[in-house]
This record gives C-alpha cells, structure tokens and sequence, in this order.
C-alpha cells in the first residue's frame, strides 16, 4: 500500500494539516490515512477502570473527528481512511507510515502559543528526520497550521 499519513488532534488547529493533506492527495492521486492517537500516559497512575473508561471516550471522539475528516476530503473526491491508535504519538506516527508504505506524511507546525501541543519547532525538525530515516516517508508541513 502507499498513500498520505495525516495526524489530526481534531479542531480548527487541525484544518490546515488537513487541508494540506487534501491538496497532496489531490496532486497525487494517493489516498489518506487520517490518524488519531489516544495517548492517556498522564493517567497511568489513576485507577484502572477509569483509564479504560476515558480510553473509550477519546476513542469515541476520535472517531468523530476522523469522520469529519473523511467527509471533509470525500467532499473533494479524495479516498480517504481513519485511524485510531493507542500509544506514544511519535511511534504511532512513524508506526503507520511504515505499515502503510507511506509516500508522504503531513505534519502541522505548532505554535508556542499552544503549550499543550506535542512537538515544539525543534522537536518537529526531529521528528520529521526520524519518519524519513525510519519509514522512507517525506514529509510535508502544512502551511499555516497550528497544530
């Protein structure tokens, strides 16, 4: 398989890296996975029946927001597939860009603004080495992107 690997958090933050997955899909002709990792590691030490019942909820919501992504690019005749993931969001990423034999990934660029994002500027600089050097998978930022 080959295609376009796309992480979205869900929001308006997303809608650049979403839309930039579009317009990467429409070039290509490939199709898009868009991704949504549930990472709940700040609530490893709460009980175990609450993890479990938040999982579900993130997954529920994961799955909304991947929808509105699928419909989204459906709208402008690109194939595209949704995701879910536990885990570590870096891993998850590259994980999937490997299994699916990726031709490019989409990254968004946070801004410091957001304190809550996963990568800062120079993390993602990293992050996208790892995802070439592991998975072979360029990687395309979206302009103007938040998230």
């Amino acid at each position: 398989m080959s295609g376009i690997i796309c992480a979205v958090r869900g929001g308006a933050a997303s809608q650049p890296t979403i839309n930039q997955a579009i317009r990467t899909a429409l070039e290509t002709g490939l199709p898009i996975y868009f991704l949504y990792v549930v990472n709940l590691d700040f609530l490893m030490r709460t009980d175990h029946i609450r993890v479990h019942t938040i999982t579900e909820e993130m997954r529920e919501m994961g799955e909304f927001i991947l929808l509105t992504a699928q419909d989204k690019a459906a709208a402008q005749g690109v194939a595209a597939h949704g995701v879910i993931r536990e885990g570590n969001v870096a891993d998850e990423i590259v994980a999937l860009c490997r299994e699916m034999a990726a031709e490019y990934a989409i990254l968004g660029q946070p801004r410091a603004v957001q304190a809550q994002n996963v990568f800062t500027d120079d993390l993602l600089d990293t992050f996208s080495q790892r995802i070439m050097q592991e998975a072979g998978t360029a990687v395309i930022f979206a302009a103007g992107s938040t998230s």
